[in-house]
């Protein structure tokens, strides 16, 4: 059976597995119920391959979910089930659900401007520009703030210069997410942390606190308590029976996208199975899914370092990954595609479904990894080619009229690339490729 078919048989059952009901932990004490893995179909040995890539690209924490219950859990090194580790920019997912907690309690609503909540000249912004900044906007990455700035983390009134109006373009950045705390604490006349400990942490049995480091909130918690999040977001903000976040207009927007820009951003939430995706440190538009190998309807919280924590409603599944990452990257999404062809190849009887080849198959790229020569072919013309690192520039380009190439990569450096090239039939292809 071809791997289209075998897609959308896996997908008809794992719709019908979603209308099961969900296993919620209790809120107190670490009991947790689980599911033998050999009774979905999964192999040990190819357990054993997943577990040997995580080790062997630095992670520290790996759990799977499946309607709640945990079917894979595995710590490396050191690290323990009670282990506290960051969550880096997947944390900005929790301060996205307590914007919606604070304006469904009346705090706020996320079309008011910063400003009533920051004070005037929070920015380096002129007044005008600056009172087109609105809590949305925040959310959605599209404060038009310059994320070019010497430091992008800093949320200094200096650092935060004008680059464009509010809402017309995208560009991931840190300093204005940040500003959503202070936003948070001055609407409730609650910390954060005090804020997300009664609405959120209490309710579902989460553990964990915003630490300040630098300029940032960062999140540490267990990887457990990722997982309790991920199965809250799974269940639309109910937690077994606990309906926490009733604002169900907020969560839709949260997890759809947010805006035509990045159609691949919700509210501080990666949306897979868009037509195309933005990066940070680039304003290039790639056509195609962010994470290739996973399923369509994934919503994803990234963080730097490979901190996920992937949502997956179709086949009732949320896995989250701790740890380190050997590319330094704010949004190693190209790690979570990798971890996405192992766990498409769990099954016992799987010949792994790879999503990617459905979007990518009509340009054939080889050897992948490669350190000298990369060659592209194709049945059509391919009319250019450019290879772009994870900031989103271009590193290598050329111009064609052939449908079989090669290009010398012998001077990039060793890591993660993306490929793109345009066919004369219209159609643009992209790919990773990784530089050994």
């Amino acid at each position: 059976m071809n791997k289209f078919f075998t897609s959308i048989i896996a997908t008809i059952v794992a719709f019908s597995v979603n209308a099961q009901s969900l296993y919620f932990p209790p809120t107190i004490g670490n009991t947790w119920d689980t599911i033998a893995p050999q009774s979905l179909g999964y192999c040990q040995s190819k357990i054993d391959s997943l577990y040997a890539f995580l080790d062997t690209n630095n992670t520290k924490a790996f759990i799977l979910l499946k309607d709640g219950m945990i079917v894979l859990e595995k710590y490396f090194g050191t690290h323990t089930q009670s282990s506290v580790w960051q969550w880096a920019s997947a944390g900005k997912t929790i301060t996205s659900f307590m914007v919606g907690i604070a304006q469904q309690e009346g705090h706020l609503s996320i079309n008011d401007t910063t400003s009533s909540y920051l004070g005037q000249g929070w920015t380096d912004c002129t007044t005008m520009q600056e009172e087109k900044i609105t809590i949305r906007h925040q959310l959605m990455m599209t404060s038009g703030l310059d994320d070019g700035v010497a430091d992008p983390y800093c949320t200094l009134d200096s650092c935060l210069i004008y680059k464009a109006d509010a809402g017309i373009r995208w560009a991931y950045h840190n300093a204005p997410y940040t500003l959503l705390d202070g936003v948070i604490e001055n609407a409730t006349g609650q910390t954060l942390n005090s804020y997300t400990t009664q609405k959120l942490k209490t309710p579902t049995g989460m553990t964990g606190t915003f630490v300040p480091v630098g300029y940032n909130n960062v999140f540490f918690s267990n990887a457990r308590s990722m997982a309790r999040f991920g199965l809250l977001i799974l269940n639309n903000g109910n937690w077994n029976g606990n309906q926490i976040l009733t604002d169900t207009t907020y969560f839709n927007q949260m997890t759809t996208t947010s805006q035509p820009l990045n159609k691949s951003y919700g509210y501080l939430w990666w949306l897979n199975g868009k037509q195309s995706f933005m990066i940070p440190s680039s304003q290039i538009v790639f056509p195609g899914y962010i994470i290739p190998n996973a399923p369509p309807d994934m919503i994803s919280a990234m963080g730097k370092g490979g901190q996920f924590l992937n949502v997956i409603p179709s086949q009732n599944m949320v896995w989250v990954r701790m740890g380190n990452e050997p590319v330094n990257s704010l949004v190693p999404f190209l790690l979570n595609d990798d971890i996405w062809e192992y766990i498409n190849d769990l099954q016992c009887n799987s010949t792994g479904i790879d999503n990617q080849d459905f979007q990518n198959d009509f340009i054939k790229l080889f050897p992948n990894p490669s350190n000298d020569i990369l060659n592209l072919k194709s049945a059509n013309q391919i009319l250019k080619v450019e290879v772009f690192n994870l900031k989103g520039q271009v590193v290598k380009f050329l111009n064609t009229q052939n449908k079989e190439i090669s290009i010398s990569i012998s001077e990039l450096q060793k890591g993660l690339y993306l490929v793109k090239a345009i066919l004369d039939n219209g159609k643009v292809w992209t790919n990773k490729l990784i530089i050994e």
